[in-house]
């Protein structure tokens, strides 16, 4: 086994995890990672998750009472794994709330007499201005903060002051495009080429990339939930990782010039070159022809908004920049772990082929 692999779990100091934002690709693969390590995992989320073998916590995490009530049966928590995160439209406004709910976590388990151990805290590409337009690259981990406030700050700051004060250790870790096999979970890039590919293949149409020539040639970098997942595990068992922050994606780098192509064969259909096209706009008109092809192929029922995020994915598909970052610091430090995207890609889109969430691919 490598370092990433192994985790102690004998009763004396086999770790009690507390997923915030179990619900989320990110935080239902680390939930199931740590689950099948032996650890005892509970589960943070708004609604129940599907098929989950862990046990899960109804917490309204913006509510402090709330939270401090809710948390009272996490008090031998040891591991916390934070990927909680509500979406808001201005930049103050996500502050506010997502500073609120990590907030509220800490001092909840921190009045249920918690014996915290280890914080892993999810950031991103915003930390080094990806939502902006351009910037440096390979963007590292050292690089100073930008001038524009950022809730990924905010929260850093938090945690870090809350480990310095109660005797925690801390690790932020930065996945880009997280990329897994969940359903319900909108900002998940595999789910929105998924249901576009397979939508445009049951009109009778070739697969197009719906975003600009820009960013169909620029770099671009995905992270599997599962490898994050293995990171986190990691994460919370090494000394090295203490107050580290670690830039975590699968290790390569992509042109979506290079892997549309090879999407359109795995579908089986033929291939047309790019042409800009609104998700947002565009995919929201085909939900009745979504629930025929739910009825006829026996798909999993799904809410048509929960499928994909299109707006997601236009963001995505029109960053016309290089978007990549080191992962030479996480590899110093023994987290060595790393997939081919392009293999991923299509053996998640078999994966969900075969489980009914979009037609089967023959």
């Amino acid at each position: 086994m490598t370092d990433a692999q192994t985790e102690p779990t004998t009763a004396g100091n086999s770790p009690v995890v507390l997923v915030a934002g179990a619900g989320g690709v990110i935080g239902r693969h680390a939930a199931d990672e740590y689950l099948s390590r032996g650890a005892r995992v509970r589960g943070l989320s708004r609604r129940p998750v599907t098929g989950a073998q862990w046990e899960h916590l109804p917490v309204d995490l913006l509510d402090r009472e709330a939270a401090r009530t809710g948390l009272e049966s996490a008090r031998d928590t040891t591991h916390l794994v934070f990927g909680a995160y509500i979406e808001r439209p201005t930049t103050a406004e996500q502050i506010e709330v997502n500073s609120a709910l990590l907030a509220n976590t800490l001092q909840g388990l921190e009045e249920a007499g918690a014996p915290l151990r280890h914080v892993t805290l999810y950031q991103g590409g915003k930390a080094y201005g990806a939502h902006l337009g351009y910037f440096n690259t390979p963007a590292k981990e050292r690089d100073p903060r930008l001038i524009q406030p950022n809730f990924y700050y905010e929260q850093e700051d938090i945690l870090r002051a809350a480990a310095a004060k109660h005797g925690f250790d801390a690790t932020m870790l930065r996945p880009e495009g997280v990329v897994g096999y969940a359903v319900g979970n909108p900002m998940n890039i595999l789910m929105v080429i998924a249901v576009y590919a397979s939508i445009c293949r049951e009109l009778g149409q070739p697969l197009r990339f719906p975003g600009t020539h820009a960013a169909y040639d620029a770099l671009y970098q995905v992270t599997d939930a599962s490898l994050l997942a293995r990171a986190t595990v990691w994460a919370g068992a090494e000394p090295r990782a203490a107050g580290e922050v670690y830039n975590i994606t699968n290790g390569d780098q992509i042109r979506w010039r290079q892997l549309w192509p090879i999407f359109a064969r795995h579908f089986q259909m033929d291939y047309a070159e790019p042409q800009p096209v609104l998700l947002a706009e565009a995919m929201p008109q085909h939900q009745d022809l979504w629930q025929q092809m739910v009825t006829e192929y026996d798909l999993v029922q799904t809410p048509y908004q929960d499928l994909a995020g299109w707006a997601f994915g236009d963001f995505l598909f029109r960053s016309g920049f290089d978007n990549v970052t080191s992962t030479i610091k996480a590899r110093q430090h023994g987290f060595a772990d790393c997939l081919d995207t392009e293999d991923r890609f299509l053996d998640l889109f078999d994966r969900l082929a075969s489980n009914k969430v979009i037609p089967p691919l023959v």
